[in-house]
């Protein structure tokens, strides 16, 4: 028997080394690819399908527009734009630009006498055209900003106060994703330290704290590896480099914080090392990718929406899921086995703490025993006094308004911003902001047949006469509204071009908004553009209208993700349904846990209503009154993750209490015990996570800071009033229903005296 059990233990030992090896192979295959892996990411949004797009890329490639993408270099500092001097320099600062590889047209006051290119203040702007040939569009950014630096230098001596700055959509895109990548580093930085203190407190020893900590930073690499490989079949945007280390940080640390603590207890308990990582491997084990896998379907639910920033955050929440859950059951348990006892070592004493590790372990759990008595023995008051705040909550989340906050919600710091405000105080910031509206008409009448002519007339007219238009550009305002086409000949080439499809069927009309509209009224004018009856206004029967620009952008933003959170939301509940259904076997454990996630989130959202859209302490996070909206983005975003990331606890909780009902104690008693197993590993865990996330709110990108905030509340929530108070209750009330219906023995168990056999 001595033999057989001998034998057991070094076919044991041989699996987890060649599965640890396997791991290792996997790591060491993806780490070279995580270097430098932001080359590889895109800053640019895509939307599927979306108007804006393809008008976009009908400027570019139909029309062959020299300024289909474009920048605005805006000069400040020139005492009168309009005087001879001013004119050398502008020529100075054209003739320079136009000599910059990739720079496809350069076009201001001395090439078209428009009032857009001044102002009364003596600021100035050319608008830049660029050729993305060759490559990204934003790596012209850097490019240009340096030529800019150089003509400044140049033109100092003449103009001491001058100034160049550029902007425009490309330039706001790659400051936005710049200022979003530092926030994210530093929020690193931030959390970096006060998760290992929370991982020393949790275990007192700095080993053991160590370990997850590793598995954490490890995760993220690999899955940083793994996204640079993906990049080169998808469209992967710069969020992935910041998902995939929030995520990382949370969930490998997460995973590997319940292995190392159920290791540690059955080492506590009297096993070897090595029947101690069996254990922890099979029971911890089989509890991750039950949870693991709640978190992904979060994650898959957000690739059906076809915007290429939220497939890029599903996927990298996926990498980072399954990686996790790799390092954590095939390299953890061979560590652990080799640590074994030394898993203990490098002791931090801790006041209040005994010095025996068992001892300590055994204090804290009867803490936990004397909370699990109280809960289960009074539930409905715990229910009560627990449940109805987070329902009050929960039921501000009705009123919660999606859209693009009206205040100046931009990171002051970046340079585009800037150049942006600047043109704001010229009253031009709507050369950066217009609608680009592309009007098609019937090859009976093109635009330039007098037909055409007085079709794009009267819509140029139309448009004229909204108050919000600041100005409007088309083919006719070029030519002083002429009555006749043939004034476009007057027209320099390269802007008629921009103006005229190459086929001669269509042409470009361009809406500047006026400075004091807000971005909700620019979306708002968007849509009322694309559903006006052009065919009437024109006159032409079949005429066709398109809009494109930032404003439409924000505008097809706004409606795919109105359209398809309830598909996610639909998708993420019947999913994890599914999951916890294979997991636990048991169709009442599963509608609860849903439920209660549901709670977990909704409380989260009217949290995210009071502070930051009502302003109720928004102060706190810099801020200086209410954002009246929340970012579109940040509810799909908040519910795809919250929702797996609170199922780990319910998970965690019922997985254990199941576990001791199958070792003949009654509900109650289990329930108990549940609770003192694993309350210490939930509430440790829960403030891993809460730290990571809050260290995302203290940054000036105002996306993050709700969506970091968004998810520490659901996480600070779901820990302490829902996992340790209401779930305990609803277990000790439910009684044997809990495991209904296919009752205890339901789902296959293996006990660890089998494991250790």
């Amino acid at each position: 028997m001595a033999m057989l059990g001998l034998k057991t233990g070094r076919d044991a030992a041989r699996r987890r080394f060649w599965l640890a090896m396997s791991g290792f192979v996997m790591a060491l295959a993806l780490l070279p690819f995580s270097y430098k892996v932001e080359r590889r990411l895109e800053t640019t949004a895509h939307i599927k399908g979306g108007e804006s797009e393809k008008v976009n890329m009908e400027l570019a490639q139909r029309f062959q527009s020299p300024y289909a993408h474009r920048l605005v270099l805006v000069i400040s500092g020139i005492p009168d734009p309009d005087s001879a001097k001013s004119a050398d320099a502008l020529s100075f600062l054209t003739d320079s630009l136009r000599s910059v590889p990739g720079v496809s047209g350069v076009v201001s006051s001395l090439d078209w006498p428009d009032p857009l290119f001044t102002a009364n203040n003596g600021g100035a702007l050319i608008i830049v055209g660029l050729d993305p040939h060759d490559e990204t569009v934003e790596a012209f950014v850097p490019k240009l900003r340096a030529r800019a630096d150089w003509m400044e230098g140049q033109l100092r001596s003449q103009y001491p106060n001058i100034k160049l700055e550029i902007t425009g959509e490309t330039p706001l895109t790659f400051d936005l994703r710049k200022v979003s990548a530092h926030d994210v580093n530093h929020a690193e930085e931030r959390a970096m330290p006060v998760t290992l203190l929370l991982l020393v407190l949790a275990f007192g020893s700095l080993v053991a704290a160590l370990l997850p900590l590793g598995i954490g930073v490890l995760s993220i690499s690999m899955a940083m590896g793994a996204a640079a490989l993906l990049a080169h079949y998808l469209q992967l945007s710069i969020l992935v480099q910041n998902l995939a280390t929030m995520l990382g940080l949370g969930l490998g640390i997460d995973y590997a914080l319940l292995m190392v603590s159920r290791f540690r207890e059955a080492l506590a308990e009297g096993y070897d090392p090595g029947h101690a990582a069996d254990i922890a491997a099979w029971q911890a084990g089989r509890t991750l990718v039950i949870s693991a896998t709640t978190v992904a379907i979060g994650f898959s639910a957000l690739l059906i929406v076809p915007i290429s920033e939220l497939r890029s955050i599903g996927i990298a929440g996926l990498l980072v899921t399954v990686l996790s859950v790799i390092l954590c059951t095939f390299i953890l348990p061979w560590v652990l086995g080799l640590l074994g006892h030394r898993i203990n070592a490098a002791k931090v004493r801790l006041p209040g703490r005994r010095s025996k590790t068992r001892d300590s372990l055994c204090t804290a759990r009867e803490r936990w025993v004397r909370w699990g008595s109280i809960i289960t023995r009074r539930p409905w008051t715990a229910l009560l006094v627990a449940g109805v705040p987070l329902l009050i909550l929960a039921f501000q989340a009705r009123r919660i308004s999606p859209g693009i906050p009206d205040h100046d919600s931009l990171p002051a710091a970046a340079e585009s911003v800037r150049a942006l405000h600047t043109l704001q105080r010229m009253g031009r910031s709507g050369i950066v902001q217009s609608l680009r509206v592309v009007l098609e008409l019937p090859p009976q009448s093109p635009p330039l047949s007098p037909a055409g002519w007085l079709a794009v007339s009267s819509l140029t007219r139309r448009l004229q006469s909204d108050p919000r238009a600041e100005e409007v550009i088309s083919l006719p305002t070029l030519t002083g509204m002429s009555d006749a086409a043939d004034a476009v000949d007057d027209v320099p080439e390269s802007i008629r071009k921009s103006f005229l499809r190459s086929d001669g069927q269509a042409t470009l009309i361009e809406l500047l908004p006026a400075a004091t509209l807000s971005p909700n009224e620019q979306i708002r004018w968007v849509r009322e553009v694309r559903s006006s009856d052009v065919a009437a206004i024109t006159g032409v029967p079949g005429a066709v209208l398109r809009v494109g620009g930032v404003p439409a952008l924000d505008a097809d933003y706004d409606s795919v993700v109105n359209e398809q959170l309830p598909r996610v939301v639909l998708g993420v509940v019947l999913g994890s349904l599914l999951a916890l259904l294979v997991g636990l076997r048991s169709l009442f454990a599963a509608v609860k846990a849903i439920l209660l996630n549901l709670l977990s989130v909704g409380a989260s959202f009217g949290a995210l209503v009071v502070v930051f859209q009502e302003g109720h302490g928004s102060k706190l996070f810099g801020l200086d009154g209410p954002t009246g909206t929340v970012y579109p983005i940040v509810p799909i975003l908040s519910f795809a993750i919250v929702f797996g990331l609170s199922m780990d606890y319910e998970v965690f909780l019922v997985a254990r209490v199941l576990e001791e009902r199958r070792r003949g104690l009654s509900e109650r008693s289990a329930v108990i015990e549940g609770v003192a197993r694993t309350a210490g590993l939930i509430t440790s865990a829960a403030a891993i996570m809460i730290a990571v996330f809050t260290a995302f709110t203290v940054g000036s990108f105002l996306v993050v800071q709700m969506l970091g905030f968004s998810l520490a509340v659901a996480v600070f929530i779901d820990a302490t009033a829902v996992r340790m108070v209401v779930g305990p209750a609803l277990l000790q009330l439910a009684g044997d229903w809990n495991w209904w219906p296919f009752g205890l023995y339901g789902a296959p168990a293996t006990s660890e005296k089998e494991l250790v056999s």
